[in-house]
């Protein structure tokens, strides 16, 4: 008795559904111009034969989904969408874990910072973005260490506290400080400084620095171009005003309760437009995945266009063109 197999052909082009979100940030972001970016370093590169373009796809795929690099070495293997995103065929052999390490190390915060703002230009040339309302803020990001060894380092080497002036010297992760936000709220690690465009929802810029810097101090690394700028107590400070002075942006900072000048209707007014960009905090982990300010602020850039990329398939196509050219 005979027996047929019958073998059917298909793409990923067949197999990713034609609403898919992942199909949808490819047909709005023109990823040409990061492409040729990423290129350039590319000579001796020693991923397996894997280029940064893809590579750099898939760490957009890590930081969307928050996965650990083995959890992304699997993801890429059993979902389809998301070889499709990325480039891949489908018998294609995607990275392992080891791969997604080495890319990021190659990329670098320095060329990502060069990426990120590159997409936030043309956000502004589309007119996704426009910067006359800006709403800026900060949140806490614990470190990757518990301080028990640092305690007891900075007892063998005598020291009577544990603080700021001491950590460096007994810390595994010497760039992080000590935090406080109120009267009680402290924390040891990093303070992510963000601003947000009111109209869009996107991010605008974001930085990340010592836990220890004052909200008012960090604005000069988040701070727009022009526009106003709304805040709340922490950016009520002098310090805030000659930055704002500075950018020429008008400051719409709520004042403590102590100030002369307080104006509590205004203050009200202030809290309630404020309330809504609340939410762009609100889903980020706390806690950093990495030691360092510099591979922290690497993941505050992935993690912030990825936030743009979910935000503009809310927000449509922009009046004009259908797409973001990079």
């Amino acid at each position: 008795m005979l027996h047929f197999h019958q073998m059917e052909f298909t793409s990923l082009e067949q197999l990713v559904a034609p609403h898919h979100r992942y199909r949808q940030f490819l047909k709005m972001w023109d990823f040409e111009g990061i492409d040729k970016q990423l290129g350039l370093l590319n000579s001796n590169n020693p991923n397996e034969g894997y280029g940064l373009e893809v590579l750099f796809r898939c760490l957009l795929l890590q930081f969307m989904e928050d996965l650990s690099d083995r959890e992304l070495e699997l993801f890429l293997q059993e979902t389809n969408s998301a070889k499709y995103f990325c480039g891949f065929g489908l018998t294609q052999k995607t990275p392992d874990h080891m791969v997604f390490g080495r890319a990021r190390k190659r990329i670098e915060t320095s060329k990502l910072s060069e990426i990120f703002a590159l997409l936030r230009n043309q956000l502004k040339a589309q007119g996704y973005m426009s910067e006359v309302f800006t709403f800026v803020d900060s949140s806490h990001l614990i470190a990757k260490a518990s301080l028990w060894k640092e305690r007891d380092e900075a007892i063998k080497k005598k020291h009577k506290k544990l603080n700021n002036e001491i950590l460096p010297k007994v810390a595994s992760d010497p760039e992080a400080r000590i935090g406080c936000k109120g009267k009680n709220k402290y924390w040891y690690g990093y303070k992510k400084h963000v601003s947000v465009d009111m109209p869009s929802g996107l991010i605008n810029k974001v930085a990340i620095t010592p836990g220890n810097v004052p909200d008012g101090k960090g604005l000069k690394h988040v701070c727009p171009g022009q526009g106003a700028i709304y805040g709340d107590k922490a950016y009520c400070t002098q310090t805030v005003q000659k930055i704002a002075a500075h950018r020429s942006v008008h400051l719409a900072a709520i004042k403590k309760n102590n100030m002369k000048s307080k104006n509590f209707d205004l203050d009200k007014y202030y809290t309630k437009i404020r309330a809504p960009y609340e939410r762009v905090f609100s889903k980020t982990p706390k806690r950093v995945r990495y030691k360092g300010i510099g591979k922290n602020q690497f993941t505050a850039f992935m993690e912030s266009i990825c936030h743009n990329m979910k935000t503009l398939l809310m927000l449509g196509d922009p009046p004009e063109k259908t797409r973001i050219l990079t």
